[in-house]
């Protein structure tokens, strides 16, 4: 269901509920607990209340009156003291240091919009709470608290005051949360099914025509039967949907509840007047039928959406790999693969992918993914590290002391200091329409009872109701959702991660690509090195590769490699890089300096002309004096020229390169006369082009090795970070791809076009489908029960022709990986 429009919520917080609590709408029973002439069911919501008025969060009943969540009034600090203990404390946190704690509790009770903005202001209701997000689908909440302020068992106890007591399970910690939304939603289910069953069986003469030989006393005594069944199915069956037409009628907003309960209103209210009056034995068996196949759409929708939201957290949907130290020397593995206890090497720029011990360092960690502090923090070995901090400096090996988790690395990556501008989107445009559509709705549904009642009263009744039934602007609002999250599943199985199904649409959008050059277009570890200088000694190619080796730049590793596992490696100190520039460290008492001919010339160190040969130049220096230089032949990637000949007939292109022009004519010839080439670029140069690019309104996608490429990244519409071995990570970016699939950049974007495309026709089809049985429906030719039963159906034809044909068109592009061959252009 779309979300309500907060903007449409004004209702005056000052009106009382006058039939239940003001703050919760549990009725009331006494008069016991009043303030300010509103009455509440208990002291807990009378509390909440008084906390809420206390600290100008009035705002909370704009929302609706009676939007809130029971409150526990024995809940206090006692409750939760238990969480302050060192130790049960350490396996709760994401994140602590000496200032700040980071950590997610569940709150099953969030329920609305509400819920979710009293949640996100807890930062005006407790001092030292500095930052509070709510994750709807998942019902959890992310709190960031000051140490010196608050305690963890006082977050958990202010939480458990307002309704939201945290679902706290220590031995599950380490599993997924189950969701007790799903079993409530099967006992409704079940009840909705039994009272539908026992109804049409007592119904049954009436079905056959064989109510003259029932008797008037017999067929009294059924429906008074069916009544008494169909009173349960009503109250909790229907419960939901009472609760949010209520709300939204409360919040003076419009949603597609509205119409649902207005339908079993109606049809509740003419079957007890008819059973009660003598007259007839009413509609329950529609009712009870109407209320079971609309829970069974609904049980649909959520596990399709449990089922996307499982894949994209437990089924390797992130992209970050780790190198393990073993026995048998060190291997790349993937996070699923990942164990406590196994050590990890570490280096420079790479992530932390799980809590853990630092066995070898020093360690410097960049914590800024996580708090969006930069400043380093120095680790002694035997210290803790917690995920999602950053090595900054040489290679260190720690050991895992607790599971990884991916559903928290990937809030790392989703967190709003790297994401961009909001876009006007489908799902927006979606919403929009339900808005629209649920007023008309209403509309015809009170045009056509009208018109019956004036012709043909007996049809008005079911005209009205099977109008307010049959129209489903759910299905539209489930195209987008599934078509996109398909999408994704179908990149993510080719090693090509989005950082959420969104981007699908900025991709569809895109007309103007830029290239990085090196370890992007062109292949890490293909070409030949050649050293030009002075012949190294052992010693000195031993330094080279250990200070090397600490370094995830394509060119360090190239470096590292051709010199080979022959010369032993040496501890690295001080080690330093600096991005676009080179690497620094000492190594063995020599201070060795690895990068480009500016960055040695900054440093007083004299720099020979380059060699005569084509390709990339490394420049080396020991103890400040210039050594010799390596140059590397880049080879382009399989397929890369082929690749931007199809992108240079529908898109602008542009390249843009740190390194020195030796190149420049073989990429003009390959970029072509309408390309842009630009060589010597730094990074800081290249986030100027993008801007250029896009300030006369161009959408850009910049795809870059996510090194020297951040800031461009970053500013692009679209961000593609290739990695090689898939353990660098770019919070930057929205996407980040496999090297391997950078031919495939050409089908990436026509896929993404034809997603959107199918959305569309997705729109279409819940148009067509809206428009003919709203059509039947107001003419009085269909039943309520009919009416249910193609609500959910219109959803699945929906969400399986949806994904389905996004499925299908995946399968069409050709996403293999292309075989490990370079092309010399």
């Amino acid at each position: 269901m779309p979300m309500p429009d907060v903007t449409a919520a004004v209702t005056d917080y000052s009106e009382s509920t006058k039939d239940g609590c003001f703050h919760c709408g549990t009725p009331v029973n006494s008069a016991a607990f009043t303030n300010d002439g509103k009455s509440f069911c208990c002291g807990g919501c009378l509390t909440v209340f008084e906390l809420l008025t206390e600290n100008g969060l009035t705002d909370f009943y704009k929302f609706g009156g009676a939007a809130g969540v029971r409150a526990d009034s024995s809940s206090n600090l006692e409750d939760y003291g238990y969480l302050n203990d060192p130790v049960l404390r350490r396996q709760l946190v994401d994140f602590e240091d000496e200032r700040e704690t980071r950590v997610t509790f569940r709150v099953p009770s969030v329920h609305c919009i509400a819920c979710v903005w009293l949640l996100e202001n807890l930062f005006r209701l407790k001092p030292g709470i500095g930052y509070s997000r709510v994750n709807f689908t998942r019902k959890e909440v992310y709190i960031t608290f000051e140490n010196a302020r608050v305690k963890l068992g006082e977050i958990a106890a202010l939480l458990a005051s307002l309704g939201y007591a945290p679902d706290l399970c220590l031995s599950d910690m380490d599993e997924r949360p189950r969701n007790p939304v799903s079993r409530r939603l099967w006992m409704q289910l079940g009840v909705a099914g039994f009272a539908f069953g026992n109804i049409m069986l007592l119904s049954i003469s009436s079905y056959l025509g064989l109510d003259s030989f029932s008797g008037p006393g017999l067929n009294r005594l059924f429906g008074y039967i069916s009544l008494a069944l169909a009173l349960p199915t009503l109250v909790y069956s229907g419960a939901d949907y009472w609760r949010a037409g209520w709300v939204a009628l409360r919040g003076r907003m419009l949603t597609i509840d509205v119409p649902i309960a207005l339908g079993i209103s109606a049809l509740a209210a003419w079957s007890t007047a008819q059973v009660l009056s003598g007259r007839g034995p009413g509609y329950f068996d529609s009712l009870a039928g109407l209320l079971f196949f609309l829970l069974c759409g609904k049980m649909f929708q959520q596990k399709t959406f449990d089922r996307l939201v499982f894949d994209r957290d437990y089924k390797s949907f992130f992209p970050l790999s780790i190198m393990r130290a073993g026995g048998q020397g060190e291997e790349r593995i993937g996070l699923s693969q990942l164990a406590v206890g196994d050590r990890l090497l570490v280096r420079n720029g790479e992530l932390i992918p799980a809590d853990s011990r630092l066995l070898s360092g020093p360690a410097m960690i960049d914590y800024s993914f996580v708090t969006g502090e930069s400043e380093p923090v120095a680790k002694a070995t035997g210290g803790h590290i917690y995920a999602g901090g950053r090595q900054i400096g040489g290679a260190i090996e720690i050991e895992t002391v607790r599971d990884v988790s991916q559903s928290y690395l990937t809030s790392l990556w989703n967190q709003e200091t790297f994401s961009k501008k909001a876009q006007a989107s489908l799902n927006s445009l979606t919403d929009q329409y339900s808005r629209r559509f649920t007023k008309i709705v209403l509309a015809t549904a009170v045009a056509a009872g009208i018109f019956w009642y004036l012709r043909e009263p007996a049809r008005s009744l079911t005209s009205f109701v099977s109008v307010l039934i049959v129209a489903c602007p759910c299905a539209l609002a489930l195209a987008a959702p599934f078509t996109l999250g398909t999408a994704q599943r179908v990149l993510g199985r080719r090693k090509v991660f989005l950082k959420n199904p969104s981007v699908i649409e900025t991709l569809a959008r895109v007309d103007t690509v830029v290239f990085d050059k090196t370890g992007t277009l062109t292949a890490s570890g293909a070409g030949a090195i050649v050293f030009w200088g002075k012949p190294l000694s052992a010693e000195e190619c031993s330094s080279i590769a250990s200070l090397s080796r600490h370094s995830t730049h394509p060119y360090a590793v190239r470096i590292a490699e051709s010199i080979g596992e022959e010369h032993p490696a040496h501890p690295v100190r001080s080690f330093s890089e600096t991005a676009g520039c080179g690497i620094q460290g000492i190594v063995a008492g020599h201070d060795i300096s690895i990068g480009s001919a500016a960055w040695l010339n900054s440093q007083n160190t004299l720099v020979k002309s380059p060699p005569p040969a084509s390709g990339s130049i490394v420049y080396v220096a020991i103890d400040g004096t210039y050594r010799g230089c390596y140059t590397l032949s880049n080879a382009l990637r399989p397929q890369a020229a082929d690749l931007i000949r199809k992108l240079s007939e529908n898109y602008d292109l542009a390249l843009l390169s740190g390194d020195n022009e030796r190149e420049r004519e073989q990429f003009l010839e390959l970029f072509g006369s309408a390309g842009h080439v630009h060589f010597n670029q730094s990074p800081l140069n290249k986030l100027n082009f993008i801007r250029q690019l896009q300030a006369p309104g161009k959408t850009v996608m910049m795809v870059g090795d996510g090194l020297n490429d951040a800031g461009a990244l970053k500013q692009s519409d679209v961000g593609m970070a290739v990695v090689e071995s898939m353990g660098a990570f770019s919070p930057a970016s929205d996407v980040i791809m496999a090297a391997s699939m950078v031919p495939r950049v050409h089908q990436i974007l026509q896929f993404a076009r034809s997603s959107v495309r199918v959305v569309r026709l997705s729109f279409a089809i819940s148009a067509i489908y809206n428009v003919i049985g709203i059509s039947i429906a107001a003419r009085g030719m269909m039943s309520p029960v009919v009416c249910a039963i193609l609500m959910p159906l219109s959803s699945i034809t929906v969400v399986a022709f949806a994904c389905g044909l996004t499925a299908r068109l995946g399968h069409r592009i050709d996403f293999e990986s292309t075989p490990h061959q370079v092309s010399n252009a």
